[in-house]
């Protein structure tokens, strides 16, 4: 058998390991820390960049770091295949190109780099190059859904050689964007990835998981035939590349993590109309109590002290939680609804840095007897492993419902030690999906 390349994946968020499991996330990258990750024996690595939460700039600044420590990680590992995974998922949003360039700049040169956003467990795929959302059962092309209209990342074509061209601003041109249609990949690509050179942009179609795992099947084939390939992808395309065996311990079992059998607490960042529907649907479960965080608070103007109402704020919450607890409850902690406007980009990117220092102060001062946490939103969940729990790297366990994985702190951890931490990305599931999770976790089913 031939040694298989190393899946290293570079995750814009905490939420693209959702597909897989017994794996490491490490929230680190210094050289030693890549070195010893890099000899574990699972065949993909997740390195958290949290790159989406991020201006461009410092995007850019902390995907260089990763892989210049990569390149001096890799041969000290014995490392001399692997295949590099920027990993974004949030519906065609995230700093693209500028981390497959960055990539390719430290890490290349590269034979082609791939655009694979299909994600079947989010309910998204690509047709004839148009990425599609699915809604109420029926495929909506990416660009008419209300992830489009992101204020950072926002985009006009769901068509996958004009999105290129767009985030590109011309560099790629649409008609220098090879397709490899649903038809080539079911007939085999294998001989058209053997003719790929100088970087080509490539985008990739998927309806079903097979789709992607006979695209990788000739990746693979390509690669131990001496290509190098960079990919920008979804969760969906590393199911397909690792080809894992069953996760140890099956979804609807995983209350036998939860700490004592005690209750957990939910953290709610996400703003994403799906994240509201289902925080809806979660609060009518026995066993809760709602823990509302008006960060309208935290705006500036509101108050005279804006210390002073951040700490009365932060306060009011942990009271609640804690006497939550106390009554056998699971206190659901999410940030305010209302929309709020931003004159740029920077403001909103700060003032959302703002909102996550908060809720991670409340992370840290929630009763240390929590039997499970579930953390609701990409980049809240990035917070809460690298800021909240300052973990340099978790386990992966597997996933409590498609698209949502669960990680286990540490035996020695200071604070909530083997604590079960669900990474709950915003805009997978259906409206009982959050619900299901809390009450797969804490055995509450009433």
């Amino acid at each position: 058998m031939p040694v298989e390349p190393k899946i290293i994946v570079l995750d814009d968020d905490p939420t693209g390991s959702q597909t897989v499991h017994s794996c490491l996330l490490l929230l680190q990258w210094d050289v030693a820390t890549l070195v010893s990750a890099l000899k574990d024996a699972s065949p993909l690595l997740f390195i958290l960049t949290n790159t989406r939460a991020l201006p461009s700039e410092t995007a850019a600044a902390v995907t260089r770091t990763v892989c210049h420590h990569l390149k001096l990680a890799l041969p000290q590992a014995g490392i001399h295949d692997f295949l590099i995974v920027s990993r974004s998922d949030s519906t065609l949003r995230g700093h693209y190109p500028i981390e497959t360039d960055v990539i390719a700049e430290e890490l290349g040169p590269f034979d082609a780099h791939f655009l694979v956003p299909a994600f079947f467990e989010g309910g998204r795929i690509t047709r004839d190059s148009i990425h599609y959302v699915m809604q109420a059962g029926e495929p909506v092309p990416a660009h008419e859904t209300e992830f489009a209209q992101d204020s950072v990342f926002g985009y006009h074509h769901s068509y996958l050689p004009d999105y290129v061209a767009e985030k590109t601003q011309g560099r790629i041109p649409a008609d220098a964007v090879q397709r490899l249609p649903l038809a080539a990949l079911r007939q085999g690509c294998g001989d058209r990835l053997l003719t790929l050179e100088n970087n080509r942009c490539v985008v990739v179609d998927g309806e079903q998981q097979s789709d992607l795992d006979q695209f990788a099947q000739a990746v693979l084939n390509a690669a131990r035939q001496g290509k190098r390939f960079l990919f920008r992808s979804a969760a969906s395309l590393l199911t397909a590349l690792a080809a894992l065996p069953a996760q140890p311990v099956a979804a609807a079992a995983m209350a036998q993590y939860t700490r004592q059998g005690r209750p957990g607490a939910v953290l709610v960042g996400s703003h994403v109309q799906k994240t509201t529907q289902q925080l809806q649907v979660l609060l009518t479960a026995p066993g809760t109590v709602a823990i509302e965080v008006d960060i309208q608070q935290l705006l500036p103007g509101e108050n005279a002290d804006g210390i002073a109402a951040r700490q009365h704020l932060l306060d009011g919450v942990l009271t609640q939680a804690q006497a939550a607890h106390g009554q056998g409850k699971t206190p659901v902690i999410y940030t305010s609804r209302q929309e709020l406007t931003f004159v740029d980009t920077a403001t909103r990117l700060a003032f959302g840095q703002q909102v996550s220092t908060l809720l991670m102060d409340i992370l840290r001062g929630l009763p240390h007897t929590l039997g499970f946490l579930i953390s609701k939103g990409g980049i809240t969940s990035n917070d809460t492993l690298s800021d909240g729990l300052a973990l340099v790297q978790a386990r992966l366990l597997g996933q409590i419902l498609p698209g949502c994985s669960v990680v286990i702190t540490a035996d020695d951890h200071p604070q909530f030690p083997r604590l079960p931490v669900v990474l709950f990305p915003g805009n997978v599931g259906d409206e009982t999906a959050l619900k299901l999770t809390y009450q797969r976790l804490s055995g509450v089913t009433a």
